[in-house]
């Protein structure tokens, strides 16, 4: 009696097995519908095999193996089996949480056809069906195949002409093999413009073009405006024209839409799909299943996109790849980066990394040579250069409501020439704290250690951390004093103050507030192309990979914040994220100009912005990390823990302290609380163990897991965090 080992989505590092008749090794990596304890799961099957370790009267058969979908590939069993031993993760949390949420229903999936751009064409199969195969009564599948015979194609909407039901019976003459889907090609769409690559860019694509059969990492640092895109662009046709697909991996959804109206200009007979959190169940279904029956010829998505099925994979690539967002910071909290670059070394091809400032950890491999590195100094549009960058001095500025006088003038020299502007802050809400003057009380939230932020259009106090909300108070609740205060700048308030600075521009303020919508983000890159925008005020979602040709102006305030955290990645993070914004301006052929508001203009980090210099700030941090013993030079693991305790949280990770006596090559520290000490409604600390070998590393943490797991921490929540971002 052949015995399935299941993956099912539960905290235990360990597979379930069942009795299964008919199974055979043939049905590795399909999903199987089993009871456990009195609910049915659906799981993954990871092996089939003759013996087990469960007494036969214990063994419970499986309900049912789903087969209307391929199974799982060996090589996306081998990443979930790397995932789950690098991060130390249970194996059936990291398998059942890459799959689209209706595979992991009890239910079998109903295969829709979705996209009206299909064309419905027989095979070679399909035209040698012998139709006295068909049931003569059933009339429909006789006048499908015969206009399939007749015609060259049929799109999806001469396919519900047909009848309603001709889908269904389409879709299961595809999973047989009688009928192929391809793209539809619309006779209107002329072949695009492609533009002439710079030789720059030329000397990138051709080092990569020619080792497209063999695995290589490659850092592609290119500035802002550089044409990184381009070059993205045509590695992919390449990999297209081998008959591979192309998997992209951006760090923010908002990103999406704009990239890939890109790629369908570029490829309009290449079937593109998106994967991301914004689409609805149905739609990732779909776009899955499509890039596992190697249909998409291109992947687009964000970090849970690494574990895409893809059986013709032939490239990957990781835009903005030094993006804290391609680190997951709950349950499996996995780098889709790194993963990216083990699938890449798994499948034997590229494995790309753009951006205009590496992470350090990747410059780091570059100078130690790991990884290829290729560098894009100028900017692709002829003519465009960097923009210039300025410090205006708040020591002698005094701002007006936030604004310097010299940014005055710069945005109305800006709209004099009918140009865009963008101010941008990294924070948003009308002001970060609520105070009262006379006792100097402030609004804190009651679930987190933070303070709500003033929403005023709203009239509500927010929690950033936790979304508690709470009415805007008429008065101070600890001495009734009703002239409170909003204290600080949000994007609210600063396009308050533009507004009333000057009445007549358009205004438009971008951030997670309002683009909350679905398809808001197409909507307010259309108005901004369409220049029925004057000033933008956001956050960090306009920073990045956003291209407005008529901005000639960035304005950057509150940025100091981040000069003096107790974090040592703030500095890399601030650069990072100035360098990007900043690169917005200037991109076409209007030239740019950066204006920065700041305490501290002689900062070498501004003076390295001002110089558009990152390898000298670069190697500079680097030298600090190696002084400190910092990442890269050292590998970190962060021991999580939170309860509704501290003293609980505290006394587990001092057992857990304990655990980790007389080692060599491992340094421990002491537990500590974390930097936000409450979130949620739960109290948490961490502690953190770092060594200089990855190895020694990885195996003390496999050690030490099966220790922690064996702990009864009674209410207590714990996981690891390997190569944590965030402390």
């Amino acid at each position: 009696m052949p015995i399935l080992r299941v993956a099912l989505n539960i905290p235990l590092d360990t597979l379930f097995d069942y009795i299964a008749p008919d199974a055979c090794e043939a049905d590795i990596g399909l999903r199987v519908c089993v009871p456990f304890g009195k609910k049915k799961l659906t799981g993954v099957i990871l092996e089939v095999c003759s013996d087990t370790a469960v007494p036969p009267e214990k063994l419970k058969s499986v309900i049912c193996i789903f087969r209307e979908t391929p199974p799982l590939s060996a090589e996306l069993l081998a990443l979930f089996s790397f995932c789950s031993d690098y991060y130390h993760h249970p194996l059936g949390m990291v398998v059942m949480n890459s799959l689209p949420g209706k595979l992991r229903n009890n239910k079998p999936v109903s295969l829709k056809v979705h996209v009206n751009r299909d064309q419905f064409v027989l095979s070679a199969a399909g035209k040698q069906v012998d139709t006295s195969t068909i049931p003569a009564r059933n009339t429909l599948m006789h006048r499908l195949l015969a206009t399939l015979k007749s015609t060259p194609s049929l799109n999806a909407r001469d396919v519900r002409k047909i009848s309603p039901r001709a889908g269904h019976i389409l879709q299961d003459w595809v999973r047989k093999g009688w009928v192929d889907i391809i793209p539809e090609t619309d006779p209107a769409v002329a072949t695009p413009a492609i533009p002439k690559l710079t030789s720059e860019q030329s000397t990138a694509v051709g080092a990569i073009a020619e080792k497209l059969d063999r695995f290589d990492t490659w850092v592609l640092h290119g500035v802002t405006g550089s044409g990184k895109t381009e070059v993205y662009l045509r590695l992919i046709a390449q990999t297209l024209s081998k008959g591979k697909q192309a998997l992209v991996l951006i760090p923010e959804i908002s990103l999406t839409p704009q990239l890939e109206s890109v790629f369908r200009e570029r490829f309009t007979m290449t079937r593109i799909v998106s994967l991301h959190s914004g689409l609805n169940d149905s739609e990732r279904l779909s776009g899955w299943l499509q890039a596992q029956q190697g249909e998409a010829g291109v992947v687009l998505g964000t970090r849970l996109a690494v574990f895409t099925p893809l059986p013709k994979l032939g490239l990957i690539i990781v835009d903005e790849e030094q993006d804290s967002s391609f680190k997951q910071q709950d349950g499996l909290r996995y780098s889709a980066r790194d993963l990216a670059i083990f699938r890449a070394s798994q499948a034997h091809i590229p494995a790309v990394l753009g951006s205009a400032t590496p992470s350090l950890e990747s410059y780091y491999n570059v100078l130690n040579d790991r990884y290829h590195y290729l560098r894009l100094k100028n900017r692709a549009i002829k003519n465009a250069v960097l923009p210039q960058v300025k410090c205006i001095d708040l020591r002698s500025e005094k701002p007006l409501n936030g604004l310097s006088i010299p940014l005055i003038k710069a945005i109305d020299v800006c709209l004099a020439h009918r140009q865009q502007c963008l101010i941008f802050i990294n924070r948003r809400g009308y002001a970060p704290v609520l105070l009262c003057k006379s006792c100097g009380w402030t609004a804190v939230c009651q679930r987190c250690t933070s303070r709500l932020v003033v929403h005023l259009q709203d009239k509500k106090l927010s929690c950033h951390h936790c979304g508690y909300l709470e009415s805007f108070p008429h008065a101070c609740p600890q001495c009734g004093d009703q002239d409170m205060m909003p204290f600080g700048r949000g994007t609210q308030r600063v396009e308050e103050s533009l507004a009333m600075r000057f009445p007549s521009a358009r205004i438009l303020r971008i951030d997670r507030d309002s683009t909350r919508r679905k398809n808001a983000w197409q909507a307010i890159l259309r108005s901004v192309h369409q220049h029925e925008v004057d000033i933008l005020v956001g956050t960090q979602l306009l920073a990045k990979g956003h291209d407005f040709p008529n901005l000639s102006l960035v304005g950057i305030l509150g940025s100091d914040i981040s000069l003096y955290s107790t974090d040592f990645r703030a500095g890399e993070r601030l650069f990072t994220q100035l360098m990007q914004v900043a690169g917005r301006a200037g991109r076409a052929k209007i030239s740019g100009s950066v204006l920065i508001q700041t305490e501290f203009p002689n900062h070498p980090l501004y003076q390295a912005l001002q110089r558009h210099d990152y390898d000298v700030l670069a190697k500079t941090i680097l030298a600090e990390r190696k002084m400190a013993g910092f990442p890269p030079y050292v590998y970190q693991a962060l021991l999580r823990a939170e309860a509704h305790s501290l003293k609980k949280v505290l006394d587990f990770l001092d057992t857990a302290h304990k655990l980790t006596q007389s080692l060599t090559g491992i340094e421990v520290f002491d537990p500590v609380p974390a930097h936000m000490a409450r979130l949620k409604g739960m109290e948490r600390a961490h502690l953190l163990v770092q060594s200089g070998s990855r190895k020694k590393l990885q195996i003390f943490l496999a050690q030490w897991y099966k220790q922690l797991s064996a702990l009864t921490a009674h209410k207590v929540r714990w996981s690891l965090d390997v190569d944590p971002i965030e402390f």
